[in-house]
């Protein structure tokens, strides 16, 4: 019996048309991209990107930051060919294997050299959420408490467990701290003096004997937040809450999903501040483009008995051979160090040309993770609830702390944020899909568009990746009328929230 491959139907507008609107009459009501990247892609290499339409896109989307090393990388592809040539089993459940070992080997090697001397590692599920699910399971065994503390604006994934850690979730079990942030700052006055108000308002909560929060079985958080509008943590803050929670005994859960991997110029973002959570949680650019999903942790939490956690899919040996084929990449070549530079290039150049337009609130970012959050110009400033007046002061008791002690006064460190403008960041979407860019939109109103490059991307690249953002910006300035600005989520709608891969 001989085996063909079935035709292939050559790119056409045509054929794209007829995809796209089958798609539309079977897929769920709860399919994300494709409603605002309404593509076909039929070919991809590096940043490049083929639609069945004949047209060519620079993919700033990277599969949710899953592909670090951009579409069907060399390295990546031989590293498939190879299990696949070898006669190796695909499937295995957790049995050990040379292609696992080999994984493993690498991926300790890039941790944080205090959590890699004596980690353990558990393969979850295909995805990040799955991996979200075992690291709170594994505290809540390990510290035989159940309540958990987040983050406002965090994103951990879908499935239940997860959801309730983000910043939507309604779970009582979860507590929600504030995340600190410059532009739309929780306590009015960004900056340092907010960081260290962020981190003492944690302390006081967890010390609190009537703050209503009970002794956490762990706190989570992402380095940089992605779905809640590209906002890295500050390393001062990061570096507080770590000592908090040690102080505390209450593990450190980092959330390096999508930070992971080289992306914000570190191998791992927790670098940056030189924390070493007790569990990180790594999935998307690990597994070379393929499903994988693990958590590292202390082996002092090592707390599970057989079979306390597992999933038919997670000893996928091609996303392992893929995954480690990245790893390897990334670190010898040491594309960490490079997304560092071309990122703060990229950040410059999009910092002046805020400058040139007023719809532009914040640009903001680390490594090649980058956010820019549209706003509307036209409408009077959001305000920051609680601004302090010239009389205000703030202090502690202590004498001390980043406002310069008590009786300091507490005054912003920049002025009022104006309304975010979902409307006119969906616009630059559509402008720029329109001008061969994929880009996505994040942050609480998705205001925010966000450029996810793969950190193989060239000098050359990323300045047409910037040009072509900034025609968009401008075009929609030019000719965008005045925007609805949303009051509420509910009337912003929610964010389309990056699916776990």
């Amino acid at each position: 019996m001989t085996l063909t491959r079935p035709p292939q139907t050559p790119p056409s507008p045509t054929a794209q048309e007829g995809i796209l609107r089958r798609q539309s009459s079977r897929e769920s009501a709860a399919r994300t991209y494709a409603r605002s990247l309404p593509i076909v892609p039929v070919r991809a290499r590096g940043l490049t990107i083929e639609g069945a339409d004949g047209r060519r896109y620079l993919d700033c989307l990277s599969g949710a930051g899953s592909l670090a090393l951009g579409h069907n990388h060399p390295v990546v592809l031989e590293a498939i060919r190879s299990v696949l040539d070898s006669g190796a089993p695909l499937h295995v459940l957790d049995l050990a294997t040379p292609v696992k070992d080999a994984f493993t080997s690498e991926l300790f090697g890039t941790l944080p050299p205090g959590l890699a001397d004596s980690a353990r590692i558990q393969f979850c599920g295909p995805a990040g959420t799955d991996a979200v699910e075992a690291a709170l399971k594994l505290v809540r065994t390990a510290t035989g408490r159940e309540g958990l503390l987040a983050f406002s604006g965090a994103y951990h994934g879908m499935t239940a467990g997860a959801l309730a850690v983000s910043g939507q979730g309604p779970s009582v079990r979860v507590g929600r701290l504030p995340f600190p942030q410059d532009y739309r700052c929780p306590f009015g006055v960004g900056g340092p003096t907010g960081a260290h108000l962020a981190a003492r308002l944690a302390e006081s909560m967890l010390d609190d004997p009537r703050s209503g929060v009970r002794e956490p079985a762990g706190v989570i958080v992402e380095p940089v937040q992605g779905e809640g509008g590209v906002l890295p943590a500050p390393d001062a803050w990061l570096r507080r809450m770590r000592e908090i929670t040690r102080a505390r005994s209450i593990p450190l859960i980092a959330d390096e999903v999508q930070t992971g991997v080289g992306r914000t110029g570190a191998f791992w973002a927790v670098e940056h501040s030189g924390v070493v959570p007790d569990v990180m949680v790594l999935s998307k650019a690990i597994g070379g483009s393929l499903p994988l999903a693990v958590i590292v942790y202390r082996e002092e939490l090592d707390a599970w008995q057989p079979g306390a956690h597992a999933g038919t899919f997670r000893g996928n040996q091609l996303a392992m051979a893929a995954g480690t084929a990245t790893l390897r990449y990334v670190r010898e070549n040491g594309l960490a160090g490079r997304a560092a530079v071309l990122g703060e290039r990229m950040l410059d150049r999009l910092r002046r040309l805020a400058r040139e337009h007023d719809c532009v609130g914040e640009v903001r970012g680390r490594g090649l993770m980058i956010g820019v959050e549209l706003v509307d110009p036209e409408a009077a400033p959001a305000g920051r609830d609680g601004d302090p007046g010239p009389a205000d002061t703030w202090g502690d008791g202590a004498g001390g702390g980043a406002s310069g002690g008590a009786g300091a006064p507490l005054a912003p460190s920049a002025p009022a944020p104006l309304p975010a403008a979902p409307a006119l960041a969906a616009a630059v979407q559509q402008e720029c899909l329109r001008r061969g860019l994929i880009v996505e939109l994040g942050g609480r109103h998705s205001c925010v568009v966000r450029l996810l490059p793969p950190l193989t991307i060239t000098d050359e690249q990323a300045e047409a990746v910037l040009d072509r953002l900034s025609d968009a910006i401008a075009a929609v300035s030019r000719t965008a009328p005045r925007l609805p600005t949303p009051r509420t989520p509910k009337e912003a709608g929610a964010a389309s929230p990056a699916a776990r891969p």
